[in-house]
């Protein structure tokens, strides 16, 4: 049994991710300042698991606070899920995103390096690869960003990819991963935004509890089957199990190692609103709109490298992502305010 540190470990993807560590047997230390999660989210992992979880309340940016949580555990790896994560938001507030998002993995090396911890499973994001030059994503092709967000996981991949070369002792994988949707498929637990959100699925799903009126798609005139754009969705137990696959792993792996976390396969906004309609029992409302500055038509993965260096492959289809994101929603209609049964 290992003890695994997870930062940011009450957010969306972070809690089913402690809940499958939890699951194969790991004991999990969650740290998380609950900037844009909920506590609530861990009290429902520990009661779907019956297993506990160490939980302190802090920030990356405290230095001296994180060094105590890595003088009182004895770390085995990191997985590193925490940062600011929204891309309008950082367009308008890049400083902010800098600060903390680069300021709180540094931080975090610091204190992995004075503990002799080595092992970091780093959240990265398809957004480092901007504009894609070639589809399916591979690993190898062009890094460019588009937004303060996106520039800060290509910054801390850069960082992570010259402490591995200083210091070869290091492992590190940087997770890449694409569109993630769905919930654990207990309703328990699932995706929590603030505000309206920015991402389809949520969206989708308020239009179907009824807290939006209807969906606005971007463009209905893309280079694509039904003219609307190609996302390459990934369920969010998927993705967590990545994360596992990736640490069992990690020592067998050179210095720094990216890796995509993806389906490898592209489905159009259209094709997603149909599934999660036959999910909800009714045609969910949309209108077409023109399309957003910035904006691209076809994004999805090339899965291989997953496959081949960690033996892992999406298994869920769209269908499972719309039932237990929708699951999780009706029972949770204001997410982890919602009263507790």
């Amino acid at each position: 049994m290992s003890t695994i540190l997870v930062t940011g470990g009450a957010g969306y993807i972070g809690s089913h991710t402690v809940l499958e560590l939890l699951n194969a047997g790991q004991r999990v230390v969650v740290v998380d300042n609950l900037d844009n999660s909920s506590a609530e989210s861990l009290r429902r992992v520990e009661r779907i698991t019956g297993k506990t979880v160490d939980f302190h309340l802090l920030d990356l940016l405290d230095r001296a606070g994180l060094d105590l949580v890595f003088k009182r555990h004895q770390i085995d790896a990191v997985i590193h899920f925490a940062g600011l994560k929204a891309v309008g938001e950082s367009v308008q507030q890049p400083l902010r995103y800098y600060h903390n998002n680069l300021g709180a993995t540094l931080n975090l090396l610091g204190a992995m390096t004075d503990a002799g911890c080595k092992t970091l499973v780093f959240s990265s994001s398809a957004t480092v690869y901007g504009d894609p030059e070639r589809i399916p994503i591979v690993e190898d092709q062009a890094l460019r960003t588009t937004n303060p967000y996106g520039a800060t996981k290509l910054m801390i991949e850069g960082i992570c990819r010259d402490l591995a070369i200083a210091d070869p002792a290091w492992r590190i994988v940087l997770l890449r991963y694409f569109n993630p949707v769905g919930a654990h498929i207990s309703g328990e637990i699932g995706e929590d935004p603030r505000g309206v959100p920015s991402n389809l699925m949520p969206y989708l799903m308020q239009v179907a509890v009824g807290k939006l009126p209807k969906l606005t798609i971007f463009g209905n005139d893309w280079p694509t089957e039904d003219g609307t754009g190609v996302r390459d969705y990934i369920h969010v137990v998927d993705l967590a199990l990545g994360h596992l696959a990736a640490l069992a792993k990690a020592p067998t792996l050179p210095g720094c190692t990216a890796i995509n976390l993806g389906t490898g396969t592209g489905t159009s906004v259209l094709a997603m609103l149909h599934a999660a309609s036959r999910m909800v029992g009714r045609l969910l409302l949309y209108l077409f709109s023109q399309r957003r500055a910035g904006d691209i038509g076809i994004c999805y993965s090339d899965a291989t490298r997953a496959k081949q260096l960690l033996g892992w492959a999406a298994t869920r289809g769209i269908d499972d992502m719309c039932a237990d994101h929708w699951r999780w929603q009706s029972r949770n209609p204001d997410g982890y305010a919602t009263s507790t049964r």
